[in-house]
């Protein structure tokens, strides 16, 4: 499938989605995105659906400029998926006891570590330079200053809501673990510190929305709010790492003598520096991997329906980006009025899950088809593996 272009906005809305399909609060915020006059030009994802300030599921590329409603309160948030030498056959039929002790492992929900997790202990860690990782904490704004004690100890833990941890086979029946989470409790605090900074500014007063408030280059605000995002989305990298490391390890102690294969990791709530058109832009994806040619990303369904192991296309029309995920197709409050924990036991049948109340508004009939969403942006990425869970961990 190839984009759509929306008429009557003052710069191009490329969608990846049929515009009839996408509810109207979410067609409003796009055009209210592209009545700044920072906005450079605005991809949508076929997952896209309405969110706060900027839609779930947009790319845009904006001079000069950027808004931090439109990269999210859960800064870096991302996926981190790795393939190992097990085979299905490798897998107890009771896959209970391998549940528990990831969850054991890597704490979910509000719970975290005791103590700072000790990364010596932690094969394999993909990341380096933690001394001067936590060293830079003190530069970041004062509100947090007091929330040193909780991001440590939040680092290498999952969260709630949409982030997993999943135990996966392949089509060849390989084992992959597969996760998705951010920056925890510190980049939704710096999100919403500096969200609330760029409301308050001139230039910000007559937006067609004030959750698209901006920061503009050269400005002490934007120099602040480049350092604190860039510092958050290290540490959702970080704490994908930690967490996959934490996870190897109990496969390793498990499964002794598994080996892991390349370790793929992508943001999807992030900014980047990037240049199209000649222009040099600032790109914030909200809801969106970076897909440029031959990068490999992650696209996840829901707790049932897997998730697609992808290698970017680099189509320079949607900024060289594609979806995050399957995306929602009701809120949550509507998800839990419409379905029951007995919806939830069918819609997870096969897999060693939570299937009470306190996760029925993640049940995969609220979201969208996944293998609709990627079959709607074959020109922007070809599939490389599906993966079927068998263990999801969620908080």
């Amino acid at each position: 499938m190839s984009y759509t272009e929306v008429p009557g906005a003052r710069v191009p809305i490329r969608m990846w989605a049929d515009p009839d399909g996408v509810e109207s609060a979410a067609m409003d915020q796009l055009r209210n995105v592209t009545r700044l006059p920072w906005v450079h030009g605005l991809a949508v994802m076929p997952d896209v659906h309405y969110g706060k300030g900027a839609t779930v599921g947009s790319v845009i590329a904006m001079r000069d400029a950027v808004s931090p409603a439109a990269v999210g309160v859960d800064i870096g948030c991302g996926m981190t998926a790795v393939k190992t030498s097990l085979k299905a056959e490798d897998l107890p039929d009771d896959l209970r006891r391998l549940r528990s002790d990831l969850e054991a492992a890597v704490p979910v929900g509000f719970h975290m570590h005791k103590a700072p997790v000790n990364l010596q202990r932690i094969h394999g860690l993909k990341t380096a330079d933690w001394g001067r990782f936590w060293k830079h904490f003190d530069d970041l704004a004062p509100a947090v200053h007091r929330r040193r004690d909780r991001a440590e100890k939040q680092m290498g833990t999952l969260g709630g809501g949409n982030h997993f941890l999943e135990v996966c086979l392949d089509g060849k029946g390989s084992v992959w673990l597969v996760l998705h989470s951010g920056s925890r409790n510190i980049g939704k605090e710096l999100a919403e510190h500096h969200i609330g900074k760029a409301r308050g500014l001139p230039h910000n007063q007559d937006l067609p929305d004030r959750d698209l408030a901006v920061f503009v280059t050269g400005t002490p605000e934007m120099d602040a709010y480049r350092r604190d995002l860039f510092w958050a989305q290290d540490y959702a990298r970080r704490n994908r790492d930690v967490m996959m490391g934490l996870a190897c390890g109990v496969v390793r102690t498990s499964f002794p003598g598994t080996r892991f294969d390349q370790w793929i990791s992508c943001h999807h709530n992030y900014v980047a520096e990037e240049r199209y058109d000649g222009v040099d832009v600032l790109v914030t994806r909200k809801g969106a991997i970076r897909a440029g040619k031959g990068d490999l990303g992650i696209i996840p369904g829901s707790m049932a329906t897997g998730t697609y192991i992808v290698r970017g296309l680099g189509n320079p029309e949607s900024f060289n980006s594609a979806s995050h995920g399957a995306g929602r197709r009701m809120s949550r409050n509507k998800a839990r009025k419409t379905f029951t924990e007995a919806d939830l036991a069918e819609q997870t049948a096969g897999v060693e899950c939570r299937k009470d109340a306190g996760v029925v508004d993640e049940i995969p009939g609220a979201y969208k088809d996944i293998q609709e969403v990627v079959s709607a942006q074959t020109d922007l990425v070809e599939v490389v593996a599906h993966l079927r869970q068998v263990v999801c961990v969620k908080g």
